[in-house]
């Protein structure tokens, strides 16, 4: 019985402390019953959730459920029909929005400091106050100026933006790519210091490299963090909570992207298993209800209540409505193009150099590489919109290519959805015997009969993009080109398009930034390496960062052995040296040698010159015998003299 006890308290214990913890997280933001609607269009109705201190969410949603809206909203952008939103007292939000605003004529560098964020502004009071010379004035903005640490703001933007590939800070950003637009705002969020940042579609326009950049700071930051984003891997990888809009309503997730998928089927199945109860029930009550009046007189006023609540109840939804990409593709020969020598640059920039390939039957491509590395440039020159400077392109006689462009197609904004499908085709034929009207097409990319009506102008970012893919699906093409597909669509739609092209019966070429996406369809990748250089890797996107890190690996391994080598060569120099040096014992020995060699050279030389003088010498014999010894100690102390001298 004593372990039952122990184990009781050891579950007290936990509930207790585990309880202390959650006390201990900061509630940030509180959303109380937030609603907002366009017109008769119900975006979400009495959206409530909470966001804790250290919790990094995102939020999923089909496109115009109103999830750009919501953050909007949040951040004091856009109101709200009704409802309630509530920071805690003086935390500081940043806000990343999915399209930034600057100025004309801002350079990077304006942008930075003109930004309304509390640096800037705190940066801007100090200006003022050294201009306008009022001394108390000045002392408070030094005091803050030491507060926010803004002293050296600029440099740590300028050292922000050489890590997020942004070279000049004094290029208008009017003539920056979105791409690099996205990095400015968000350096300038990310200098704010924070503590809660919010962010709508953070890694849209951004290259692979920037997004894995940031996804390793907010994955090690401890900032809160609420954001809308498409990108499965940055969500599974960042994020610890995501949230769920689906008709209507919130549903919390306590994990990663893939925890939520499995969590989310169960409870879907789980509201199946109860619809399914829920219409069983209201069969037995309608026959109830259909019975005349006076019969069911005297019966409980609650029960006909509880009839049409369960009515109300079988009306609900399950699982999302989803494009239908049934669109088949034309035969295409065994011939589909070859690059020969193809050449293109701009100035100085070279973007490709003497370029040769053969495209193969049903083969598909994925291309990578850093903003500005002449990717979509590729793709036009292949289409026959942008001319090579040298070689050419030749593409067979069946191929029909459908093209996706990262720019969108030019719509006319004042046209009517409906209207702008049928001056493409009033009749759509998906193969030789289905034929679509305008209308019915629509439907299968989502557009009810309502929406169909609406304006262009008025649609959402991600309604643009299904229009988009609409009008290059229409025409049954049998090679698609895609330039970055993945931006605005949403998760669920996404997926589908995964699961279309990898059956797609066609040849397909895929630029994007979305590692999930190319993992799903690809079967090798170019990667744009800057100057004209191509790499062709054979496999995918993640296979291609294995390979990159395990030739990281390599590197480092061989670096740290020459390193080494050089480290024992010198150790081998130095101890060559020390062998060289005479040690204080040697010395001496060289020092009392020197004076005895001369000594003994000495009393050699009185010898030579007493046997040479010719004279009578009384002891010659002993004489010559010294001489003899002389001559052998010369020779062996010179010997040791010689071989100390050597030596430094």
């Amino acid at each position: 019985m004593g372990w039952r006890r122990g184990f009781r308290a050891a579950i007290s214990f936990f509930f207790i402390n585990f309880e202390a913890l959650l006390l201990t997280m900061a509630s940030y933001l509180q959303i109380d019953n937030l609603t907002k609607s366009y017109g008769e269009r119900i975006l979400f109705e009495d959206v409530s959730f909470g966001v804790s201190e250290g919790e990094k969410i995102g939020i999923i949603a089909k496109n115009g459920t109103g999830k750009s809206t919501l953050l909007r909203i949040i951040a004091g952008k856009e109101s709200a029909d009704s409802g309630e939103v509530v920071f805690r007292k003086g935390l500081r939000v940043g806000f990343l929005e999915q399209t930034p605003v600057f100025g004309t004529d801002d350079t990077a560098l304006d942008a930075c400091m003109s930004g309304d964020g509390e640096i800037p502004r705190v940066i801007a009071e100090y200006e003022k106050a050294l201009l306008d010379g009022n001394t108390d004035r000045l002392n408070d903005a030094i005091h803050e100026m030491d507060c926010r640490n803004a002293w050296d703001y600029e440099e740590r933007f300028k050292q922000l933006l050489t890590q997020l590939k942004i070279k000049s800070i004094d290029t208008p950003v009017s003539k920056m790519s979105g791409g690099q637009q996205k990095r400015i705002a968000l350096a300038r969020v990310i200098l704010e210091s924070p503590d809660m940042i919010i962010l709508d579609e953070p890694t849209n326009h951004l290259d692979i490299e920037v997004i894995e950049w940031l996804e390793g700071y907010l994955t090690r930051s401890r900032v809160t963090l609420l954001m809308v984003t498409h990108d499965r891997y940055f969500l599974d990888r960042v994020c610890n909570r995501i949230i769920e809009i689906d008709n209507r309503s919130i549903y919390s997730y306590d994990g990663n992207y893939d925890y939520y998928i499995k969590r989310r089927q169960e409870r879907i199945d789980a509201m199946s298993n109860e619809l399914d109860r829920v219409k069983n029930r209201l069969r037995k009550e309608q026959e109830w209800m259909r019975r005349q009046p006076q019969a069911r007189a005297g019966k409980a006023k609650f029960r006909i209540d509880a009839f049409y609540d369960l009515k109300k109840r079988s009306e609900t939804r399950i699982g999302d409505e989803s494009v239908s990409l049934d669109v088949g593709a034309s035969y295409i020969g065994s011939k589909i193009f070859e690059a020969d020598g193809i050449s293109k640059r701009f100035g100085d920039k070279v973007i490709l150099d003497d370029f040769s390939y053969t495209f193969a039957r049903y083969e598909k491509l994925g291309i990578i590489g850093r903003n500005g590395t002449g990717k979509s440039t590729f793709i036009k020159m292949l289409l026959g919109i942008v001319p090579a400077d040298r070689g050419e392109w030749n593409v067979g006689e069946t191929v029909r290519f459908g093209y996706y462009s990262q720019e969108g197609i030019a719509f006319d904004n004042d046209k009517k959805v409906i209207d702008a499908i049928t001056e493409i085709a009033e009749d759509i034929t998906v193969n030789e015997k289905i034929h679509y009207s305008p209308m019915q097409f629509l439907k299968r990319f989502l557009f009810s009969p309502a929406d169909q009506q609406k304006y262009i102008h008025t649609l959402s970012g991600g309604e643009k993009c299904r229009l988009h893919l609409a009008t290059v699906l229409m025409r049954s093409p049998n090679f698609l080109i895609l330039d970055e597909p993945t931006n605005d669509l949403d998760i669920v739609t996404l997926g589908i398009l995964e699961e279309y092209l990898r059956d797609f019966d066609g040849c397909l070429i895929v630029v994007s930034h979305d590692r999930f996406f190319l993992d799903s369809i690809v079967d090798h990748i170019f990667v744009f390496e800057g100057d004209g250089k191509i790499k062709d890797f054979p496999g995918s996107y993640s296979q291609y960062r294995e390979w990159c890190e395990e030739q990281r690996t390599l590197k480092e391994a061989e670096a740290e052995r020459v390193k080494k080598k050089a480290s024992s060569d010198n150790v081998l120099k130095k101890e060559n040296r020390n062998n060289n040096r005479m040690s204080f014992k040697e010395r001496r020995e060289f020092e009392t040698l020197t004076a005895e060699l001369d000594s003994l050279n000495k009393e050699k030389s009185e010898l030579d010159a007493l046997f040479n003088s010719g004279g009578e010498i009384a002891d010659i014999a002993e004489k010559s015998a010294r001489y003899s010894d002389l001559c052998s100690l010369i020779d062996e102390k010179e010997l040791r003299w010689l071989e100390l001298s050597e030596k430094e």
